[in-house]
């Protein structure tokens, strides 16, 4: 009896040491960037590195030490003013996966294969470079291709219209990075690494592994193929945080997702933003945006948490995409927040635009509107110490280029007309001032209002009115726009041509000009 006894807890000690054993290294400085930490080279103190839920420190030889379960992935959290070493697609090779067993083997798409025992050391390279505190993100929303052909018209439309600048130092891709079909992962990838840039991505809904039967295990292709659904890093003054926030399957009733998160990711942001000055800019990207209070698309409490969590930072960015829309969304205290200024979400326009749809260009593109009349683009994130600013570049078009205007070609000369002029500044919201004037008149403001894009109205009655078959597939239906403005056009100055001139001024104080012309005719 004894010796069963024995041999019972010689078992559970053993299963207990493979379950949770201590994961442990250095973070060093890789002098001569051969990936290896050798004898000369030094440990890096105080650089921060996670098991995905604790966070410790790096002592003053640069050696940390975390407990590592059956699935666990030991990462270091980038400090500034170091680089992270990049793969040949230029995703940053900041992390080990330990899953001794790999990932499931019946999952339709592979993720991660067995790693098996922990490695006596675990280490991260680490290489010091010029980190300016004033450079600029590329920033992409749901690139989403179903299809290699979609692929060709994200490589031809968004990637190779990006301009970087030597202050263009990383991208993000805020999620759903393809179209349900995870062997596409590879060859967006591919198609990437012309950019020649550093790349972070985000996780979304059509980025899963709909095989699984619980949300940690939904991002195991995703794993193997960008490294982590949830992770930190820093540049400059700025601190980045990237979450996984699509709980899936829903845990309401285990069909479809739900917007929120897991305790270990909350776990893992408030033991990371435990270590961050609260003076850093804070910015955190991920796919679904938070704007829902009615608790039906995002966990409501876990919304709170969040807003708990960021609450006493200076000043937070949130970014996120998912809806092929673009929206500035505003949270204060009726939503829950108690920061001291408003928190900003910026709701990303997407690189597919509307899936791909509308016509087909000279070149064979889509055109590819969204349903609240913002052509397909992507945007750049400008960080100056702790302060941002956004812009949103128009794929195919001048940088200049922030708004459409909608008026009437021909009016009657003191006649009668319920024509109005609108103007949707893609960039703009409620808070922000636009106006206009005719010709060398007065400034005048503009009315908000949140209806249906005039100019994209247009583009649907021409899919629907025409006799034959248009190149493309027609786009979805309009939605209410939050970032239109409406004014009388005018019929009594002397006939012929005239021009409608527009003045917006952004969120960041940024002027933008647009103008049309419009033609008074004597009945």
């Amino acid at each position: 009896m004894r010796k069963n006894i024995l041999l019972l807890f010689a078992l559970l000690a053993s299963f207990t040491a493979h379950a949770q054993q201590m994961a442990s290294g250095y973070v060093f400085e890789d002098t001569n960037k051969n990936g290896r930490k050798d004898r000369r080279e030094a440990g890096i103190p105080d650089v921060a590195v996670s098991n995905g839920i604790e966070v410790t420190v790096t002592n003053d030889k640069g050696h940390y030490s975390l407990p590592a379960g059956t699935d666990n992935t030991i990462f270091v959290i980038k400090p500034s003013g170091y680089g992270i070493p990049v793969d040949e697609h230029f995703i940053p090779r900041y992390y080990y996966h330990h899953k001794p067993e790999g990932s499931p083997g019946s999952f339709r798409y592979k993720g991660v294969p067995p790693t098996g025992e922990l490695p006596g050391s675990i280490n991260f390279a680490l290489y010091k470079q010029d980190e300016p505190n004033d450079f600029t993100t590329v920033v992409f929303g749901d690139p989403q291709p179903y299809s290699i052909q979609d692929l060709d018209y994200f490589s031809q439309k968004i990637v190779a219209d990006v301009q970087k600048t030597g202050k263009t130092l990383f991208g993000i891709s805020l999620g759903d990075i393809v179209g349900d079909n995870l062997d596409l992962q590879p060859v967006y990838k591919e198609r990437m690494k012309r950019l020649q840039l550093p790349w972070y991505n985000v996780m979304g809904n059509h980025d899963m592994n709909y095989d699984a039967t619980s949300d940690i295990l939904s991002d195991e292709t995703f794993q193997q193929n960008f490294g982590l659904a949830n992770l930190a890093f820093n540049y400059g003054d700025a601190h980045f945080v990237i979450l996984d926030n699509i709980l899936y399957p829903d845990p309401r009733g285990g069909k479809g997702y739900w917007g929120g998160y897991r305790e270990d990711q909350l776990r893992f942001l408030e033991n990371n933003l435990k270590r961050v000055p609260k003076n850093k800019l804070v910015v955190l990207s991920q796919h679904i945006q938070m704007k829902d209070n009615t608790g039906r698309s995002y966990r409501l409490e876990d919304k709170q948490r969040i807003f708990e969590l960021l609450k006493d930072f200076e000043n937070v960015l949130i970014m996120s995409a998912h809806t092929h829309l673009q929206d500035q969304i505003e949270y204060t205290e009726v939503d829950g927040w108690q920061g001291k200024k408003p928190l900003h979400e910026y709701n990303v326009g997407t690189t597919s635009g509307d899936w791909y749809s509308g016509k087909l260009d000279q070149k064979g593109l889509p055109d590819a509107t969204m349903r609240d009349g913002t052509p397909q683009g992507y945007a750049f994130l400008h960080i100056k110490g702790n302060q941002y600013t956004v812009d949103y570049k128009v794929a195919g078009r001048n940088p200049d280029y922030q708004m459409n205007i909608y008026a009437p070609n021909v009016v009657p000369h003191n006649g009668r007309t319920t024509s109005q002029v609108v103007v949707n500044f893609f960039m703009g919201s409620k808070n922000d001032a636009v106006e206009y004037k005719i010709d060398n008149a007065q400034w005048r403001p503009m009315r908000y209002l949140e209806a249906v894009d005039p100019n994209y109205m247009i583009k649907l009655i021409e899919w629907d009115f025409t006799e034959k078959l248009l190149p493309g597939r027609r786009p979805s239906n309009a939605v209410n726009s939050t970032h239109l403005w409406t004014g009388g056009i005018q019929l009594d100055l002397e006939p012929g041509a005239h021009t409608i001139h527009v003045r917006a001024t952004d969120r960041f104080g940024k002027a933008h000009y647009g103008q049309k012309t419009y033609k008074i005719v004597a009945p």
